[in-house]
């Protein structure tokens, strides 16, 4: 895993991070890490590329009916 040091923070932001992790259960690294994994997410339109990509890497292809799985699975 990689780290990150962040340096210079206030001690006020530092504080208010404390009480944000405490409120929701955690250590003040697991609350820095969980605002900054929701924040890398990816945006609506990177999303979207995703799906393209995925779509297009997919065309062409036969695949089967999941339903049809489905079914054969609680006859057995």
């Amino acid at each position: 895993m990689a780290q990150i040091l962040v340096r210079d923070l206030s001690p006020d932001i530092v504080a208010r991070l404390k009480n944000r992790a405490e409120r929701n259960g955690r250590s003040l690294q697991g609350e820095v890490k969980a605002i900054l994994e929701s924040a890398a997410k990816l945006s609506m339109s990177e999303a979207r590329e995703v799906a393209a990509q995925i779509r297009q890497s997919l065309r062409g292809k036969m695949t089967s009916d999941s339903a049809d799985l489905l079914r054969e699975d609680r006859e057995r």
